[in-house]
């Protein structure tokens, strides 16, 4: 397979930064801010909120359906390709005609993703990690954190933990405790196995577990069940993203509150705001867009359905938007 072509160039006299392209797409930033350009207009956006959402829509491998980097850039996931769109999903730029939009390999887009966000990100800034605990992403050129943004998601095949699959975080590198979750117990559960069925029966603290995240709004996938994947993560400050479900996805708030702010997916107009405290659980319809808020770092379970016939059920009418027709 050939190596995807990354349009670039050469650093920039005063700020240091390459300009990147890709088909009629144009990006550029300087110190505080990204200009992204199309044939039917231009865009810009703080640097730090950029970033941190060109590292998730990596990390997430463009993730379900639509990541928003805002209300007017971001992409959609038709697994395989991948569009990448100004104004699509906003109803003024499609009344306005300014809307655009183009449609890439998956592996083509990201390389050209990869390349803006290794070049962008200085010296001491990690757009997965919260304001608190990272250096500002402002200014010109200053070296870069490969160590941060090359980070993987964690992936497991069965449950962490068990023989052969993904270490649980206090095993892998001996990740500190989050300031946020100091009093969280790290005490382990005895596990008394029939012989013969030491590696296939297991159990871990997920509250231990999510108290060692050294990344903010990354969900890992610490379960596997067939189509079934529980994505337990640890959130503090803004979700970087508006992600638009192509699926429903379910919602425990296992500590703390997030306030959701949720939106059509369509044309970006508010729908509702949502306050989930410890305990409760509520489900994200697939005909919307949410952006979730933080006050303090807290842990909450995503529980994803992985099929990837649900899109084309939802759209030809077979299935619900919503997970429950009363």
């Amino acid at each position: 397979m050939a190596t995807p072509v990354v349009e670039a160039s050469e650093p920039d006299n005063y700020y240091g930064y390459r300009r990147f392209r890709k088909g009629k797409f144009e990006f550029q930033r300087d110190e505080y801010f990204v200009h992204i350009r199309w044939p039917k207009g231009t865009h810009t956006m703080a640097a730090d909120v950029f970033l941190r959402a060109l590292q998730r829509d990596i990390a997430w491998n463009f993730f379900y359906g639509t990541v928003n980097f805002d209300g007017v850039f971001g992409t959609l996931n038709h697994y395989g390709t991948v569009d990448i769109f100004a104004g699509r999903f906003n109803d003024a730029y499609r009344k306005a005609g300014r809307d655009y939009n183009e449609t890439y390999a998956s592996d083509e887009l990201m390389a050209t993703f990869k390349a803006m966000l290794d070049d962008w990100t200085n010296r001491g800034y990690d757009p997965f990690a919260a304001p608190e605990e990272t250096k500002h992403p402002y200014g010109r050129k200053d070296g870069e954190n490969r160590r941060a943004i090359e980070r993987l998601r964690v992936t497991a095949k069965r449950m962490v933990g068990l023989p052969g699959d993904t270490p649980l975080r206090s095993d892998a590198g001996g990740y500190p405790v989050n300031r946020h979750f100091a009093d969280v117990p790290q005490d382990r559960p005895e596990i008394h196995a029939e012989p013969g069925f030491e590696n296939e029966v297991s159990a871990f603290n997920l509250f231990a577990y999510l108290s060692r995240s050294d990344v903010t709004w990354n969900p890992s996938v610490c379960s596997v069940v067939k189509d079934s994947l529980y994505c337990p993560t640890s959130e503090e400050f803004i979700l970087p993203v508006e992600h638009g479900n192509d699926r429903v996805e379910w919602f425990m708030q296992l500590s703390d509150e997030i306030i959701w702010e949720i939106k059509h997916k369509e044309t970006g107009a508010p729908r509702a705001r949502v306050i989930c405290r410890a305990g409760d659980i509520c489900a994200m319809p697939a005909d919307i867009r949410h952006q979730g808020f933080s006050p303090k770092r807290s842990m909450l379970l995503v529980w994803e359905n992985n099929s990837n016939a649900i899109p084309a059920l939802i759209q030809s009418g077979k299935a619900p938007v919503v997970p429950v027709v009363f």
